[in-house]
This record gives structure tokens, C-alpha cells and sequence, in this order.
């Protein structure tokens, strides 16, 4: 495997690594975590990127650039939040989204503080007007399969969790060094090829959003059980607190968070309880109790479920990194 660093630089606060193998990953620091996106050149005008995103916002500049970029996103983990007219939509495990870039919107949303997918971008004025030349039969063209899905009334256009979509990314998120390059061709030739001949609406189930009400209803909400995650509130009392009532908070949080509450805070209370497990001295049975767990046995199966192993072996495998 060829070594990972050959030069890096610092453009304000993002620090820049180019790799051996063609590669460049941009890395940004900030308070509540770090956003890393590594680039890779597939074709002229064309990029891939990974994106590692530990953040629940971030604002982008490349927005700003006034180039004609047409994007493909999609998501492997964690969910991210768009805007179409008045109504939030949210990109869940197992989506793409094709936009404009310079449609999007400037400030990108990560309401469970994390997002891990591609990227697919495409300069559309400096990219093969026609991408026969690198296949035999592969006759697309990215202008036509941007202006098929999109238009000016036409924003946004997302396709949800369609097998053989999910397919065709499955395969480039653990790709061995060596084919890595050949790889990006031929799964990006793929995808172009499988979008020209899509039918444009038969292949999308019903795409429904919520409201911005319902939006701010479920971050409220969520940022009051964090404040509070300790204790076990039942949804009953926050209808009374936020004069709402069960049906309506349950619909408006799974629609932002793509769980209910009661799976949404276990996983955020495993998530804390490993961070204790890895920073202090604390026996496991103290740390279950802090979060309503009076029995070892049934913390072990609920951290176990979100983070995949017990909370010894998480320790332990914890202390051999260090």
C-alpha cells in the first residue's frame, strides 16, 4: 500500500494532504469536529469525493464560485439536510440527491452530527461533452443527464434508496489501492449510463418532506433531551412541555433524525458512555448507572447494538490504540 503523505499545506484553516495515488484530502478543524472530503481526479472536469463529516452544519464557499457544477450525492451513514421551496428534505442511508451547485444551499445541515458519503461533481464546462470515447457503447453526455433530472423550476432531484443505485456506490467504499483509479472509471461510467436510461419519475418512490415548523419542532426537541440525557423523558411529557402533540413530535423527529427518539438517545447516550469508557478509569456498572442502567448486562446489550462491540472490549480495544 503506498504511503499516505506526501506533502501538506495549510489554506487558512484547512490543512491540504496530497496523496501518492492522485488523491487530496482537505481537513477542517472546528469546535464541535472535523469535516474531511479527500478528492480524486476520474476524468477531466470530473471528480470523486469521499466525505467524513463530523459536524451539524457547515457552510461552503465553493457555492460561491459562479462555475457550472452538477453533483451527485449520496449517503452511506448519518443523514443531511436540503431545502426545496418551503419544505426540508433530508438525505438518508441509501439516497442521492443530483443538484446544481450553485442552487444548493450555502449552509449544509447534518442534523445527527455526522455524514459519511460520495460526491460525484461535474464541471459541465470542462468536462468530455460525451463520454464514448472511454467506453465502447457508453454513449452519455453529463449535460444531458443534468438537464433530464433538473431544470430552472426544478432544484433538486433525489432518488431514494433504489437497489441498483446502491449497487453501484456499495463497491467504491472499500476499494483495495491498487484498482482504486480504474475503479472511480468504471463505477462513475456506471452510474452515468444507468441515469441516462432511468425513467425519470417511475424510478422515485413518493418524496415527502416537513415543514420548517416541523424541522425547528425536532431540533428543539433534541436539543433538549442532550441537555438532558441522563434522565429518561417520556414522550408524553414532552407534548406537554412543547404544547405539541405525540403524533406530531414522533412524525417531525423521525423526519429529521430518521429514528424515533427512544433509538436517537440511546445511541447518543452509548456514544457518551463510550467516551467515558475511553478517557476515564470508571468501572462499567458506574458508567451504566449514570445513564439508568441498573443491571451490566442490559447497558452491555444496548451499547453493544450501537456501537458494535461490549463496553470491555470497547475499552480495550480503546487502550491498545494509545
Amino acid at each position: 500500500m503506498q504511503s499516505k503523505s506526501m506533502m501538506m499545506a495549510q489554506e487558512g484553516n484547512t490543512k491540504i494532504t496530497r496523496l501518492d495515488d492522485g488523491g487530496m484530502v482537505f481537513s477542517l478543524q472546528r469546535a464541535e469536529g472535523v469535516i474531511t472530503m479527500t478528492r480524486y481526479s476520474v476524468f477531466s472536469g470530473i471528480t470523486l469525493i469521499y466525505n467524513d463529516i463530523h459536524v451539524s452544519q457547515y457552510q461552503s464557499d465553493l457555492t460561491k464560485s459562479g462555475r457550472n457544477i452538477f453533483e451527485i450525492d449520496h449517503c452511506r451513514d448519518g443523514r443531511m439536510e436540503f431545502c426545496i421551496g418551503k419544505e426540508k428534505f433530508t438525505l438518508a442511508p441509501g439516497d442521492i440527491v443530483l443538484h446544481r451547485l450553485g442552487d444548493s444551499l450555502r449552509e449544509e445541515v447534518f442534523p445527527t452530527g455526522h455524514f459519511h458519503g460520495i460526491t460525484i461533481q461535474i464541471d459541465l464546462d470542462n468536462c468530455p461533452k460525451c463520454l464514448s470515447s472511454f467506453l465502447q457503447d457508453v454513449n452519455v453526455e453529463p449535460s444531458a443527464i443534468c438537464n433530464k433530472f433538473l431544470s430552472a423550476e426544478t432544484r433538486y432531484y433525489a432518488l431514494r434508496q433504489i437497489p441498483s443505485v446502491e449497487h453501484i456506490f456499495s463497491e467504491l467504499y472499500d476499494l483495495p489501492e491498487s484498482v482504486k483509479q480504474g475503479y472511480f472509471k468504471v463505477k462513475t461510467l456506471e452510474l452515468f449510463l444507468f441515469l441516462s436510461g432511468a425513467e425519470k419519475l417511475s424510478e422515485m418512490p413518493e418524496y415527502r418532506g416537513i415543514s420548517e415548523y416541523q424541522a425547528a419542532l425536532a431540533r428543539n426537541i433534541c436539543s433538549y433531551l442532550l441537555e438532558h440525557i441522563e434522565q429518561h423523558i417520556t414522550i408524553a411529557e414532552l407534548a406537554e412541555m412543547f404544547n405539541v402533540s405525540a403524533a406530531r413530535i414522533r412524525s417531525s423527529f423521525s423526519g429529521v433524525y430518521g429514528m424515533s427518539i427512544h433509538s436517537y438517545m440511546r445511541a447518543q447516550r452509548m456514544r457518551t458512555a463510550a467516551k467515558l469508557l475511553q478517557s476515564t478509569d470508571r468501572t462499567v456498572l458506574d458508567i451504566a448507572g449514570q445513564f439508568g442502567y441498573d443491571n451490566a448486562s442490559k447497558f452491555a446489550g444496548a451499547f453493544r447494538t450501537v456501537m458494535g462491540v461490549t463496553p470491555t472490549q470497547y475499552r480495550k480495544k480503546s487502550q491498545h490504540k494509545k
